[in-house]
């Protein structure tokens, strides 16, 4: 570990805490950030209106035969 030197400086006791609240703090500001600013999340979570997915009506494929073959 390259920073273990810190803990002579700053007690874990201290140090933990603020790190992991740091941490806590963070993410909740980038969720709240997501929630205030985006408009997708919001109707993500309130689960939007049920579509049916669109479904376009497709001709079967038809084989063509070659230029040089004839049908009877």
């Amino acid at each position: 570990m390259n920073q273990g030197k810190i803990w002579t400086v700053v007690n874990p006791s201290v140090g933990l805490p603020l790190l992991l609240g740091s941490v806590a703090v963070t993410a909740l500001l980038v969720h709240y950030a997501v929630l205030t600013h985006t408009t997708w999340v919001a109707a993500y979570f309130q689960g939007g209106t049920k579509k049916a997915a669109a479904v376009e009506h497709m001709q079967a494929p038809v084989a063509s035969l070659p230029s040089n073959v004839s049908v009877n």
